[in-house]
């Protein structure tokens, strides 16, 4: 029999999660990492994504704003195309470039969770990985979307629940993985645990 669930705790700064787990019925307490994403070493993107969730859940582990018996919850994000780890595009340059390179492709993208309970000290971590097919759009239309500023703000230079989501023609695996957080993952690891994942409905704060 699980114990009843504790507050959730996002160490995460992204909208796009927090609406995320919103949706799913949870309030959590966002309290932003800060950390580096620079400082993971020559990884491979699935390796870098589960690096940068463990970090992320170790910087706010112990912080004044977490609640006592919190889980709190590291994630990060990062988009594979031909072997590479791309993370946000440094500029509007960039981003044009990397959707000159991905239209008409397939790439993955790799979200790293890192799962910790304040209570016992223990904690999980894993990465799910979905397969994103883009259209074959044209310049206009990559030109038109880097100018809204959308793609400089999330791992890959897309989104598929914004403005970019016309441009996906299809996924396999997990949508809200590709937002950056896995739901069913997650219940998983809440699971793991040993707490209940419908009890953080009613545990939100």
């Amino acid at each position: 029999m699980t114990s009843p669930s504790p507050v959730l705790v996002l160490g995460s700064a992204s909208p796009a999660r927090l609406a995320t787990l919103r949706s799913a019925g949870i309030e959590p307490v966002v309290v932003v990492s800060g950390v580096d994403e620079s400082q993971v070493g020559d990884l491979a993107p699935v390796e870098v994504a589960g690096a940068l969730a463990r970090l992320k859940a170790e910087a706010v582990v112990g912080r004044d704003e977490v609640p006592a018996g919190a889980l709190v919850l590291g994630c990060d994000s990062v988009f594979e195309l031909d072997g590479r780890a791309l993370g946000k595009p440094e500029d509007p340059e960039e981003a044009v470039a990397r959707w000159r390179a991905m239209r008409g492709r397939s790439g993955v993208l790799h979200s790293g969770h890192s799962l910790h309970d304040t209570a016992t000290g223990r904690a999980v971590a894993a990465t799910e990985s979905t397969t994103v097919h883009f259209a074959d759009v044209g310049d206009d239309e990559i030109a038109a979307y880097v100018a809204t500023g959308e793609p400089l703000h999330v791992a890959g230079a897309f989104t598929i629940d914004g403005l970019g989501g016309a441009f996906v023609t299809g996924i396999e695996g997990d949508h809200h993985n590709v937002v950056g957080l896995s739901l069913p993952r997650l219940r998983l690891m809440v699971a793991e645990l040993g707490h209940s994942w419908t009890g953080l409905w009613t545990a939100a704060r």
